[in-house]
């Protein structure tokens, strides 16, 4: 079995209007030192094990459906779990 970590953002080119919210929040309660923010979604899938690579399934569910791929960018992160007895 295998844990995937996806997390998916806007594109650099994409405005953002909750993490410049957020953003705007944060230095009115004086955290003055934050630069921006970026809000995303994260997900974690725990997938078997089978014949097709892990790695070309998920990046087929975040371009089908976990990420918008014309405003969306995504990364993941693909660990295997140990059995468990």
């Amino acid at each position: 079995m295998y844990l995937v970590k996806v997390t998916v953002t806007y594109k650099e080119s994409i405005l953002d209007p909750k993490g410049e919210a957020i953003n705007d929040a944060l230095q009115r309660l004086g955290y003055r030192d934050v630069q921006s923010v970026e809000l995303g979604k994260y997900f974690e899938l725990r997938i078997a094990k089978s014949d097709r690579p892990v790695a070309e399934q998920v990046a087929e569910m975040c371009d089908r459906l976990l990420a918008n791929v014309n405003m969306e960018t995504y990364d993941y992160e693909i660990t295997e779990m140990e059995a468990q007895s």
